[in-house]
């Protein structure tokens, strides 16, 4: 039972088990509300019944309606604290473990995905959708599940205390039900819709935010807010109308319910006139028809949260569900070859990238892709760290097929510098520390001075413990790039892979920076990307991809003889030095 509860409302198992001690604890409450009225009941026939009847009242002492009273207090405080934890602090809890849950999944799942979903819809599952769940469940689910339960037991003993009054209250549940559950598709599609016209307001703000400098530069503001307001009107419309059907749906369900008061008003007149009722049952029931409705009324009034869930659920359910990668844990290397088979690659399918691509980068020596650009070459050093997996094809570290080695195992036996560096607003140190979380601060610095970050590190107010604000918007791209080396350098991982990794740096310090690099190769499977032709001058191996396949393969002196691709891309990067030094 509680795996197909937690599948329903994307619960954990413990999720699922308080879920239904929440529903419990709630009927209970919305039972326990009700002693008011059975005390006033106790009273009244102890005391109302035998005026009216003019036989002598058997009224107990005050004493014991004082204890009755406490009594009945305490118990509604009891269940009442019960309800709430089980309702509230529970559901806290639960939606705590459900964003874990979901940044632990995330974790697992192969770069592609990131690539096909909008990074402000990823954002509003994890932030928005948990957040609005955790309302939902707090207020809304149990309270509906309770107050069905609720009403059908007090139904039960009011119909067999007196079935004509018990009719006549209710019988505007069903009614005000049936109105709200034929009127859920169509809610369904308004909140489908209002979900996707306020997912394109997000997209469109975050690209701002993202884009900001080339909106400034080539004067689109203008143009960009516009487009914006477009975008929020629509979305402004779609919510309004969203709301006006919802609040209708409520207002009318609502209104069907306060018919109740007046059926029973009406009917025990009649009833009482006949003398088939006496005054005091008629009073009676007076006072439950004045508090039965408001455990559905607090359902109707959370109405559109409750069928926005399940669009919520679904979203939540599709990542869970989404495959993730695996494999072995334990894996040890026999060596650090790196070795590509008929490797072929698509984003999209029908879109290939790579085809047919077969080459090995040895331990200790050096491997360049080199070739145009779009030819493959980052996209052939990320399938090497498994950032994603081949269509078709196998590629092997020290023999083994990298697909049968789970990612964050595979991870630590790399290094890695790509060109769009990321970092964090933290400070400097543990920036670099990022490498390797264990570093002392003399590592860190000994790293640093390596890849010459001490120069422009020294020179800032905090040093080390500067903070370089977002994605180090503090930095030069050149001091991004250099943080970046020295936390592979940090790192000392047996495989390296550079993504253009002084592509940010000017000749002169990208001269400098070759022995921290030097060091960070040493002895070292290497797999390096440059379009500079110095950059991979002493390479051991060059692999030149042009449209995603291998043309040529060989020695740099190998290829410069052949005269083919590597050997032109050589030529023209001299003749673009000598007109710079001309």
């Amino acid at each position: 039972m509680y795996s197909k509860i937690g599948k329903r409302l994307a619960l954990s198992h413990q999720g699922a088990r308080n879920f239904t001690k929440g529903v419990v604890f709630t009927t209970l409450l919305n039972i326990v509300l009700m002693l008011p009225a059975i005390f006033v009941f106790l009273f009244l026939d102890d005391y109302l019944k035998p005026l009216l009847e003019n036989s002598t009242s058997s009224l107990a002492g005050i004493g014991y309606y004082i204890f009755l009273g406490v009594t009945f207090m305490v118990v509604m405080w009891g269940i009442a604290l019960l309800q709430y934890k089980s309702n509230y602090t529970k559901i806290y809890d639960e939606s705590a473990i459900r964003r874990i849950s979901l940044a632990e999944k995330l974790r697992t799942l192969p770069l592609a995905f990131f690539g096909e979903k909008n990074l402000s819809d990823l954002t509003s599952t994890i932030m928005e959708d948990s957040t609005e769940l955790e309302h939902t469940f707090s207020h809304a689910v149990p309270q509906l599940f309770a107050s069905v339960i609720s009403l059908t037991l007090i139904g039960a003993g009011l119909f067999v205390y007196q079935w004509q009054l018990a009719l006549s209250l209710f019988w505007v549940v069903p009614v005000a039900g049936m109105l709200i559950f034929f009127s859920r598709k169509l809610l369904h599609k308004v909140n489908q819709i209002h979900y996707e016209k306020k997912r394109v307001v997000t997209e469109h703000i975050q690209e701002g935010i993202e884009l900001i400098h080339e909106i400034k530069a080539y004067n689109q503001e203008e143009n960009y807010l516009e487009e914006l307001d477009r975008d929020l009107n629509i979305y402004e419309k779609c919510l309004i109308k969203g709301e006006l059907i919802a609040g209708a749906l409520v207002n009318s369900s609502q209104s069907i319910l306060k018919l109740g008061m007046a059926s029973i008003i009406i009917l025990g007149a009649q009833l009482l006139a006949v003398n088939q009722i006496d005054p005091f049952t008629y009073f009676m029931f007076l006072i439950i028809a004045s508090s039965i409705y408001l455990p559905i009324n607090d359902v109707f009034n959370n109405l559109a949260a409750l069928f926005y869930l399940d669009i919520r659920i679904n979203r939540m359910n599709e990542i869970q569900a989404l495959p993730i990668q695996e494999g072995e844990r334990d894996f040890v290397p026999q060596n650090f070859d790196i070795t590509f088979k008929n490797v072929d690659f698509a984003y999209e399918e029908g879109r290939g990238v790579l085809n047919n691509v077969s080459f090995t980068a040895k331990q200790g020596e050096v491997t360049a892709l080199v070739g145009p650009s779009g030819g493959g070459k980052s996209t052939a050093a990320k399938l090497a760290a498994r950032f994603w997996d081949v269509s078709s094809g196998a590629i092997c570290l020290g023999g083994k097929d990298i697909k049968d080695v789970d990612p964050e195992t595979l991870l630590k036996y790399y290094s890695v510098v790509f060109q769009d560096v990321v970092l964090f607003n933290a400070s400097i140190m543990d920036n670099i520390r990022v490498g390797k979380r264990d570093a002392t601060d003399e590592e860190v610095r000994r790293v640093a001075k390596l890849a010459q970050c001490n120069h422009f590190i020294e020179q800032m107010a905090d040093g080390y413990n500067t903070i370089i604000g977002e994605n180090g918007a503090t930095l030069s791209g050149g001091e991004r790039q250099r943080i970046s080396i020295a936390r592979a350098l940090l790192k000392d991982a047996p495989i390296v892979l550079l993504d253009e990794a002084t592509a940010s740096l000017d000749v002169e310090n990208e001269t400098r920076i070759q022995a921290g690099i030097s060091e960070l190769i040493r002895n070292k499977t290497v797999l390096i990307i440059a379009h500079r032709m110095r950059t991979v001058a002493n390479a051991n191996k060059i692999v030149v991809l042009v449209d995603g396949a291998i043309k040529e393969k060989g020695t740099p002196e190998q290829l410069v003889h052949q005269n083919g691709t590597f050997a032109q891309m050589v030529y023209r990067q001299k003749e673009k030095e000598v007109e710079e030094v001309c």
